[in-house]
């Protein structure tokens, strides 16, 4: 989930790219450095670990782990303790039966061939053998939340930066931050639908080349698609967005009557601006993976001109 807080600068600018590369070898990958992040220290007051010492040095040991991986491009397992492993139980358990109903076709299916179950943290080389396998898409684990530009970025590399710590014990149900229930339950198992890993990875492209007021737009555009969109799949409206489908109560809003759900409209939703605090008022809904990938490229495109 992006962060209007950030200030990291992004070390994958460069503009040369071609929007018909969609494999992308090992040998092509720019290197995990120069990378900033949010201070680990300066935890935010609603945080419901700030207060935690404990849990401060647990999580700063896991996000030690994604700096590992910049300098070695080796994922390591984390062994997640009996607490941790209660929390992710108590979640996947909530979200089960609500997804059942709103979640998209191919979400529940893809969480199934990713073998994503409520009784254990999935790990993330686990998930990252599979998604190369049936989308060329790949996870990068990192120690916490990257600037829009930066994050945005590496999705051009077919690249999804992902936090490995869990939330805290004492509100399962609530994060302020990305976690490993937000990354592993809400975004991984889209990146396994072509359609969508071509989607975001058109957003990468434009992020590199894109002016600040074009990243602004970007960045409204992840928000409606990737974190809260909406697909209608059979005459029915699903949650395929990940803020959606990793929250209990987002994702209970987003079918309630206090959200217009709007049709998609790509002017519409790059200009229109949202608050990450409160529970989402408007909605957009595509028809398609393949029309928001079509869309999204011509208007990626349209940053040449």
């Amino acid at each position: 989930m992006l962060s209007e807080t950030l200030t990291a600068e992004t070390a994958t600018s460069e503009a040369d790219f071609s929007l018909s590369k969609t494999r992308i070898k090992d040998e092509d990958m720019p290197a995990f450095e120069d990378m900033e992040f949010e201070d680990l220290e300066q935890m935010h007051l609603d945080h419901p670990g700030a207060n935690d010492e404990e849990y401060r040095t647990r999580r700063d040991y896991i996000a030690s782990l994604g700096k590992k991986f910049r300098q070695t491009g080796v994922i390591t397992d984390v062994e997640y303790t009996a607490e941790e492993q209660s929390v992710w139980q108590f979640v996947a358990a909530q979200l089960e039966e609500i997804q059942s109903r709103r979640a998209s076709q191919f979400y529940l299916e893809a969480k199934k061939n990713l073998q994503i179950s409520n009784e254990r943290i999935p790990q993330l080389t686990e998930m990252n053998r599979r998604l190369g396998e049936l989308s060329g898409f790949r996870l990068a684990p990192i120690e916490g939340l990257v600037e829009t530009r930066g994050f945005l970025s590496w999705l051009s590399y077919r690249t999804m930066l992902c936090t490995q710590y869990i939330r805290h014990h004492s509100r399962p149900d609530y994060t302020p931050e990305p976690d490993i229930v937000h990354e592993a339950i809400g975004h991984i198992p889209m990146f396994t639908n072509t359609e969508f890993a071509d989607f975001s990875q058109f957003i990468g492209h434009g992020a590199r080349v894109a002016s600040d007021r074009q990243i602004e737009e970007l960045g409204r555009l992840y928000w409606f698609t990737v974190e809260f969109g909406l697909i209608e799949e059979k005459g029915e409206l699903k949650a395929y967005g990940a803020g959606l489908l990793s929250s209990f109560g987002e994702l209970e809003h987003a079918f309630s009557d206090r959200v217009e759900r709007r049709e998609f409209d790509l002017e519409t939703v790059i200009n229109h601006d949202f608050t990450y605090s409160d529970m989402q008022p408007v909605l957009y809904v595509v028809p398609s993976y393949k029309f928001l990938k079509d869309v999204t490229r011509k208007y990626i495109e349209s940053f040449a001109g």
